[in-house]
């Protein structure tokens, strides 16, 4: 005999079991996420006493100016709730401006903040970190995109010129016209400020699309890499950099 079919509720029970399951999910990610911001809001707000008066100066502004224009046109209450809103918003949003521009600043000048920076872009990118490098921890990155290939150096210019050379060449072998971009990470005239980076990348023009991004990518693999790999993310600035430079060497 064949086996009854499940009943309708038999059915009903595991998908709502499932569904509160997903839901409890979502809610603890939420909570984490929350606690995150908040961590972060503490750290930043210790280091960078402008902070509050910002925020709230910028909160403050936005329902001004709503609460002015109702004014004009007799509509102050309907708009009181809108600018405090708009305010909100432009406090958070400054809040992660001045974050960003000190997690940046903490990071600047260190081995690996280059390719740190890298691999937190969002978007298409095809990130390779250190194609090229020394054993004073410059290293040559290599970016794909729809700009084409993008060689990012990070270290003594002196020293990474001839990196970006050679690896500017080995490229240009495999991937015929596709436009090749070369930057060099730093603070000097003709350099790209680190916090500056992912913008710089983003306003390259778009050349190639995102069928050629993979044929690029599959003739690139083939390169491998000549260096060891930095450590992921900047170092501190009281690592032993001795410590890493043997590390690098032996491998």
């Amino acid at each position: 005999m064949a086996a009854q079919s499940q009943s309708p509720k038999a059915k009903a029970k595991p998908d709502k079991a499932a569904r509160k399951e997903a839901k409890r999910l979502k809610r603890a990610e939420s909570k984490q996420r929350r606690r995150q911001i908040f961590q972060a809001f503490n750290m930043q707000r210790k280091q960078d006493k402008a902070l509050i008066p910002i925020m709230v100066g910028a909160l403050l502004l936005c329902t001004a100016l709503a609460f002015g224009i109702g004014l004009i046109f007799n509509m102050q209450w309907m708009l009181l709730p809108l600018g405090v809103a708009l305010g909100v918003l432009a406090a958070i949003f400054l809040f992660g401006r001045r974050m960003q521009r000190s997690v940046y600043g903490q990071a600047d000048g260190q081995p690996g903040a280059a390719g740190w920076a890298l691999d937190n872009m969002r978007g298409q990118w095809r990130v390779t970190q250190g194609v090229a490098g020394t054993t004073q921890l410059d290293a040559v990155h290599r970016v794909i995109g729809r700009p084409g290939v993008v060689l990012i150096a990070e270290g003594a210019p002196h020293r990474t010129k001839g990196l970006l050379a050679q690896e500017k060449k080995r490229t240009a072998r495999l991937i015929g016209n596709i436009p090749i971009y070369d930057v060099q990470v730093g603070n000097d005239e003709g350099q790209v400020p680190l916090r500056k980076l992912q913008a710089h990348l983003t306003k390259l023009p778009r050349n190639i699309t995102a069928k050629q991004m993979d044929i690029v990518e599959s003739r690139l693999t083939a390169l491998g890499a000549r260096t060891a790999a930095l450590p992921k993310g900047p170092l501190p600035p009281g690592a032993k950099m001795r410590s890493v430079q043997r590390s690098v060497r032996r491998r």
